[in-house]
């Protein structure tokens, strides 16, 4: 399987290999006779050549290949389409020939050289394309259905590519950021925008003419190229300081690519004379010293050099921005003169002043005037006493808030108390020991056994006092 129909297989959900059988018959009699699976077997072709150009898949007989362009001169688009299964796909020229039909494929030179937009359509060819639209749904051949021959843009890739660049761009703000040479703006972009892809010269030559004629992207002479900015006027054109800007940035980018190749050069003359000297070749040493003298020599008269142009380019720069300064600032003066007109000078501001505040007073007066009219006397005196009456009103709703919670209290206390002797009545009775002389022992209460139980306790003491005193009495005999 040859490398593009590989790509198409693993990258194309209509390659699949159930599809292929269809995809390379003589499909031209479902035009008629199945319009749909027609119609889907031309746009997997169209579809498929479109991504696998902008991949780099398909044969160019450049060595760079073309991802804008697709080569059809010879046989070898054919021949990497062709399998030992199939062969060759039979209905390809109808599917290529519907693209240039429908304008998704516009022959290189007839691109290069319009003058007009391709978005543009005037009124005169309209009627040939509907009629050849109609042939063609009737099943009558208008361009035939062989491979077209030469070389033609494939638009989709263009827009893609276009979005692209436009992306990476956004951020270049200044004019030395936006201005190159032809060669330059090759060298910048040609790696730059479609990922692990590089696009050829004549990729780089489409997408400059279709930027600058059909999106207003760019400007350019033809030698050199400057992108616009968005806000810029549709008539800008290249002027001699965007040409000089254009060549210094060239000679720069000359320059670091020679000082880069001599800081090779003095490297590989360094390696060079110590293996002379390991090899004790006195001669071959000496001269690949002398050339590195000579060599950085060369290199410090490019970085002098270098560094001079790098000087200039920034001073450009600055003018520049000084430029864009004065006019910010031009346009900001008329903006203020306009806004100083309307407002008309300082004398009428102060006019505007003195009768604002004329009104104002006039305003105060009148409220003054009505405020004294309405005004009513208020006795002090029946004030304070209606005052002190409130007061005294508030204060007997508060001792009788306090009274009334102070009784409260006190009846919950007596209810407590209540409670508690209650509980004790219903205790069972206490029995009493009987004392000799006394009467029989009666069942009592707990309350009169503690209350037996405390004189008790005082016979004892008044006893115990006795014996003490008549013991104190004889030890005095």
């Amino acid at each position: 399987m040859s490398e593009l129909l590989n790509y198409l297989v693993q990258n194309d959900e209509s390659f699949r290999r159930a599809r292929l059988p269809a995809l390379y018959s003589d499909f031209r009699s479902q035009r008629t006779l199945n319009p749909d699976g027609f119609t889907a077997n031309v746009a997997a072709w169209k579809r498929g050549l479109s991504s696998a150009t902008l991949a780099g898949h398909v044969p160019s007989k450049s060595t760079t290949r073309n991802h804008l362009t697709l080569d059809l001169d010879g046989d070898s688009l054919l021949q990497s389409l062709e399998t030992k299964q199939f062969g060759r796909p039979l209905a390809l020229g109808t599917a290529l020939q519907d693209a240039l039909a429908n304008e998704e494929m516009m022959p290189l030179q007839q691109f290069l050289k319009a003058k007009e937009s391709i978005y543009h359509r005037s009124w005169g060819t309209l009627p040939w394309t509907v009629m050849s639209w109609g042939l063609r749904q009737v099943g009558i051949r208008g361009p035939g259905d062989n491979i077209p021959k030469g070389q033609f843009v494939m638009l989709q890739n263009l827009d893609i590519v276009s979005r692209a660049f436009s992306e990476a761009t956004a951020d270049r703000a200044s004019p030395f950021e936006r201005t190159f040479s032809k060669a330059h703006f090759q060298r910048t972009f040609a790696d730059g925008i479609l990922e692990k892809q590089r696009l050829s010269e004549t990729d780089l030559e489409v997408l400059v003419k279709f930027l600058s004629r059909d999106k207003n992207v760019l400007v350019t002479d033809g030698n050199t190229i400057k992108i616009r900015k968005s806000s810029q006027a549709e008539n800008v054109s290249i002027t001699e300081e965007d040409s000089a800007i254009a060549s210094l940035k060239e000679l720069m980018e000359d320059l670091t690519r020679q000082a880069e190749a001599l800081n090779r050069r003095i490297d590989e003359l360094n390696i060079a004379a110590q293996d002379a000297v390991r090899k004790k070749n006195r001669i071959s040493a000496m001269a690949a010293l002398k050339s590195k003298r000579l060599a950085e020599t060369d290199l410090s008269k490019r970085h002098t050099t270098l560094s001079q142009l790098e000087d200039v380019a920034a001073k450009i720069q600055q003018a520049t921005d000084n430029v864009q300064l004065v006019k910010v600032m031009q346009s900001s003066t008329v903006a203020l003169r306009n806004l100083n007109a309307q407002v008309g000078g300082a004398d009428k501001v102060d006019e505007v002043l003195d009768n604002l505040r004329q009104e104002m007073g006039e305003v105060d007066e009148v409220g003054n005037i009505i405020a004294e009219g309405g005004a009513v006397t208020v006795d002090e005196a029946e004030v304070d006493d209606e005052f002190e009456a409130m007061m005294a009103e508030e204060r007997k709703k508060e001792e009788e808030a306090e009274r009334v919670k102070r009784e409260a209290q006190k009846a919950k206390e007596a209810d407590e108390t209540r409670r508690k002797l209650a509980e004790l009545e219903k205790l069972a009775p206490l029995p009493v020991p009987s004392q000799t002389g006394e009467k029989e022992a009666r069942p009592i209460t707990p309350v009169t056994a503690t209350a037996n139980e405390l004189d008790e306790m005082h016979i004892d003491t008044d006893t115990t006092t006795t014996t003490e005193g008549e013991r104190t009495a004889q030890m005095a005999e």
